[in-house]
């Protein structure tokens, strides 16, 4: 296939998306919306379908676990649909007699969702129930390897969606086989892009010269400071550096432990299944996971029988070891391990006290994952105070396993999303957890009010009288 008539397909595509999405929102209602999303949501939330689809994702990818994306398909879904339950997302949504309007959502139009080989279900997922909330059509992009269980996912929702007399064009998939000038076309094409996955996307989406929402770099730094409940926090973190094989841009990359309490975390992340390096075996460790300075595949997202086998560790490792721990002096930009490592392993640095932790911190996230977000095991709530306004991060996830806090849960306040946006910090458009608000248009309706102009010292006088005219 030439690139040319890759061209035309996605034109076809996005033809065929437009003339769904117009009729999607001529009969549209919020009633018929929430039932699409419902239909969406229990296509992949089905516990059979669920598990068949987790299963091929994981063949396909070779990356993950099935059983912790079961989990994951099944709660971020669910999370999602809880969060838009009651929300009204189209049409007139309030009056304020006050300024004199009224506001009105409207779609964007065609949705383009590029989405990436580590969450090829729950991914677009939560784009296409995002999407059809608002009044949408969407299209995804899916990784060369995540293709299969994205036809197949594309295939229950098709099935759910015709039972609502929805039509099939309203959610496609980008025409196999994927390639860079497809991907091109489509964002070119599209109404809005939504980028999750590779910062080279993410810029070529910001570039496409379409409205695009893009994602920063994860490369989460947790911090655990003398007055945390040690073990609590080792546990949270082991949970969430081994939940998926680490897949999740939200997974600890680091943790800083400050100096007195720093022997009782080693011994406590040992006790929750963290295996301590030496020198040796961290550079060896480093020296397996980059060549060259870029990440190889040998432990990207694999079990830790695989980790362990690579390492020459499986006779000598502690039964019950789910991870290793790297302890690292140094972060420096050309030492690999001061990134973001995506595999069943996290480094660790000592710090003589919180400023200095916070430090590290900020040293390790202006080289790799500013904007994105920060970990704090604490009791002294002014820490996460310090952090939030020194640190050039979004979040700061307090006393929480990382990776299922960050992107919401039950118990946080913070949308369920498996987009996180790092605002300027991170070269994104958006700050803030992807989600429904961010697929809708606002129109107002503009009265005339009563004038209000003010007269000068009423917004002048205190500057006056303190520096005169």
């Amino acid at each position: 296939m030439t690139d040319d008539s890759g061209i035309a397909e996605i034109d076809k595509t996005v033809a065929l998306a437009r003339i769904a999405q117009a009729r999607y929102e001529e009969m549209g209602s919020q009633a018929l919306f929430d039932k699409a999303c419902q239909a969406v949501a229990w296509a992949l939330m089905e516990p059979e379908r669920n598990q068949t689809l987790a299963e091929m994702a994981v063949a396909e990818t070779g990356l993950g676990r099935v059983e912790d994306k079961v989990r994951k398909n099944h709660n971020k879904t669910l999370g999602l649909m809880r969060d838009l339950k009651h929300v009204t997302s189209f049409g007139h949504v309030g009056d304020d007699p006050k300024t004199g309007l009224s506001t009105y959502l409207r779609p964007k139009g065609v949705i383009a969702a590029i989405v990436p080989s580590t969450n090829p279900l729950a991914t677009p997922t939560n784009n296409i129930i995002n999407a059809l909330k608002t009044g949408n059509a969407i299209i995804i992009a899916p990784s060369p390897k995540g293709v299969k269980p994205a036809l197949a996912l594309l295939r229950h929702i098709h099935k759910a969606l015709a039972a609502l007399g929805l039509p099939d064009n309203l959610v496609q998939m980008s025409p196999a086989p994927p390639s860079k000038p497809k991907t091109q076309r489509l964002m070119q094409s599209a109404d809005l892009v939504v980028v999750t996955g590779s910062q080279s996307n993410v810029r070529a989406g910001y570039s496409s010269g379409t409205p695009a929402l893009g994602v920063g770099a994860g490369n989460v730094v947790t911090i655990i400071d003398e007055t945390a409940d040690i073990d609590d926090a080792a546990a949270k973190i082991a949970a969430s550096k081994i939940f998926d094989n680490a897949t999740s841009c939200s997974s600890e990359n680091a943790v800083i432990a400050v100096d007195s309490v720093y022997d009782e975390v080693v011994a406590a992340l040992g006790r929750h299944g963290g295996y301590l390096l030496d020198k040796a075996g961290a550079d060896k460790l480093q020296s397996i996971h980059w060549h060259d300075g870029k990440m190889t595949t040998t432990l990207l997202a694999q079990d830790i029988e695989t980790v362990l086998e690579a390492m020459g560790l499986t006779a000598t490792a502690p039964d019950g070891t789910s991870f290793l721990v790297a302890p690292q002096e140094h972060i420096s930009a050309d030492i690999p391990m001061t990134g973001e490592k995506m595999a069943r392993f996290l480094a660790l640095y000592r710090a003589s006290d919180f400023e200095d932790a916070k430090a590290k911190a900020v040293a390790i996230q202006t080289i790799q994952g500013a904007g994105h977000s920060l970990g704090l095991h604490s009791t002294d709530d002014s820490r996460a105070h310090a952090l939030a306004m020194e640190a050039r991060t979004c979040r700061v996830i307090v006393n929480q396993a990382h990776c299922f806090a960050n992107g919401g849960f039950f118990n946080n306040g913070m949308p369920f999303s498996l987009s996180m946006g790092c605002g300027s910090w991170g070269g994104n458009s958006i700050d803030e957890n992807l989600n429904w608000t961010h697929f809708v248009n606002h129109v107002k309706i503009v009265r005339v009010i009563p004038e209000r102009k003010p007269e000068l010292d009423e917004i002048f006088s205190d500057y006056w009288a303190e520096f005169g005219k």
